[in-house]
């Protein structure tokens, strides 16, 4: 079973799970609603399981104990605490009382209280309070509001509700140490595909396919295995930078990322957690990027950057950004209305001098003029940063038909051509959404590597030939992929016109024999 064959399998069990989930909720509230609690309980779920795998697992390993039986002893008690919040990557409690193990046993002896659920979440966050992992657990589970009248009128409706939903949570086998699937994204992109209209969101602006991730992840981690660190400006629910650390024998160190939508910040973070990202490896940030840029991470380099950011999105374009560092030497900014340039901007200023950069963005990137040919311009002609430009099948993201295309840049290079590749027409075509297949990606990443020359697929272009263009890098420039028409004999298809007149004219006359016979007026 190939990679593309486990991660249906694996979504079309997850999806039929969700389905059923989102049913009993959908009547009381929409998708932008409900998904926070279906998220939010399947990552309780997970932080119960790893605690329990943790502490029986290292800590109680020589004692033959199980964690309820070593809580109940004041000692034991003592030392778990210590270790899960100073000397572990845990950096939290859960009492034994409040895992969701227990909890189940609660609802099916219908003994739970939608009450012990939030007095539970609460005490997860305090539990962090005044150490160093509190800043990635603090107002984690904000979005589940477990009060909400939209959940049931009384405290019993509530309760009732939300015991359905996680019995239906405790039946799904997440296997998450052996999934294809970026869990959480995935159920996110699932939940408001199959409710956009309620939601009012675009999933593909939080999440991004694992084989255009794959892509990305690929081509940043082609010369460097050991990473120090992965940036991505605009993270959403963090399955870029996930996808980065699970590319074959590849390290990395720490992942660095911000997020502007409160909710989704609070998933990229659940995410990092849910695939055993230690808390003090990680630094998730809530913010505009572009106008409110995280501090700390301004004062960094990063190695390897991945983003799909939101296309052409609208920012202030402020004149005080001309004096900013990752927009000064360019002297234009980015237009009000695109964003896009303004994004390259600020990723290129914290690349590393020996990183690479890989984001995707709309076509309109490699043409558009004004300001933004002019920081095009200076991009390739100046600095000599861009190293590749990837045309990507139409309708492969939730959300957008469009077709996107991959940039990368890199600061020091060696050569002074660019490498255009058009992998438009390498898909799998399907109902709702087109799919990349690992043939496919395969073949972008190997001509990438080589930088190989394909006849109708891919172009080495010398400097010369785009500025002959006018740096304008539009893709069909550089990559003919125009298929001549078959020649039409003429000859041929007069015969074969002649040949059907005959053909019809014996017909007419075999039915006007029968119309004679009947009575009725024959044919002309």
């Amino acid at each position: 079973m190939d990679v593309a064959e486990k991660q249906n399998k694996q979504q079309s069990e997850l999806h039929s799970k969700l389905w059923s989930m989102a049913n009993d909720l959908r009547g009381t509230m929409d998708a932008s609603e409900f998904k926070n609690y279906i998220l939010g309980l399947i990552f309780y779920r997970f932080l119960s399981e790893r605690l329990v795998s943790y502490i029986e697992g290292k800590l109680l390993n020589q004692d033959k104990l199980t964690y309820e039986q070593a809580w109940k002893n004041e000692e034991y008690r003592e030392a778990i605490i210590e270790d899960l919040i100073k000397d572990s990557d845990v950096g939290y409690v859960i009492e034994p009382e409040y895992l969701f193990s227990n909890l189940i046993k609660l609802i099916e002896t219908g003994n739970f209280d939608i009450s012990i659920l939030n007095k539970a979440i609460s005490k997860v966050s305090e539990s962090t309070l005044g150490n160093a992992s509190q800043h990635d657990f603090e107002n984690l589970f904000e979005d589940m509001d477990l009060n909400s009248s939209k959940l049931g009128r009384g405290e019993k409706e509530r309760s009732k509700l939300i015991g359905t939903i996680m019995q239906k949570i405790n039946d799904i086998d997440f296997a998450f140490e052996d999934t294809e699937i970026d869990v959480l994204g995935d159920a996110y992109e699932y939940l408001i595909g199959q409710f956009a209209a309620s939601a009012g969101k675009k999933a593909g602006e939080y999440y991004t396919p694992q084989q255009v991730s794959n892509i990305l992840a690929k081509i940043v981690t082609m010369e460097i295995k050991d990473l120090k660190n992965v940036y991505d400006p605009t993270c959403g629910s963090g399955s870029l930078l996930l996808r980065v650390a699970r590319q074959k024998d590849v390290k990395v160190s720490a992942f660095y990322g911000q997020e502007k939508v409160s909710t989704t910040y609070n998933l990229a973070r659940m995410n990092m957690l849910l695939h055993r990202v230690p808390f003090n490896r990680f630094d998730i940030y809530n913010g505009d990027t572009l106008e409110n840029p995280c501090e700390e991470h301004m004062k960094m380099k990063f190695q390897a950057i991945v983003a799909n950011p939101p296309y052409s999105a609208q920012w202030s374009a402020d004149e005080r950004f001309l004096n900013d560092e990752r927009f000064s030497n360019y002297g234009k900014l980015a237009p009000k209305s695109k964003a896009d340039y303004a994004f390259i901007q600020h990723m290129i200023y914290l690349l590393d001098d020996n990183g690479t950069m890989a984001v995707v963005l709309p076509h309109g990137v490699l043409f558009r003029g004004a300001s933004e040919g002019i920081i095009r311009q200076f991009l390739i002609e100046e600095k000599n940063y861009l190293d590749a430009v990837i045309g990507l099948p139409a309708n492969i993201f939730y959300g957008t038909s469009i077709p996107t295309c991959i940039l990368v840049f890199k600061k020091c290079r060696t050569s002074d051509n660019v490498l255009f590749i058009d992998a438009s027409k390498d898909f799998e075509p399907g109902k709702n959404q087109n799919r990349l297949r690992d043939e496919d990606v395969d073949k972008i990443i190997n001509t990438y590597k080589d930088r190989r020359e394909l006849e109708k697929y891919s172009h080495l272009a010398t400097m010369a030939e785009i500025k002959e263009n006018d740096y304008n890098l539009n893709i069909p420039r550089y990559v003919d992929t125009f298929e001549e028409e078959e020649e039409i004999d003429l000859d041929a298809v007069q015969a074969e016109l002649e040949r059907i007149d005959e053909e019809d004219k014996k017909v007419t006359e075999e039915l006007n024999k029968y119309l004679k016979e009947l009575g009725l007026k024959e044919l002309k």
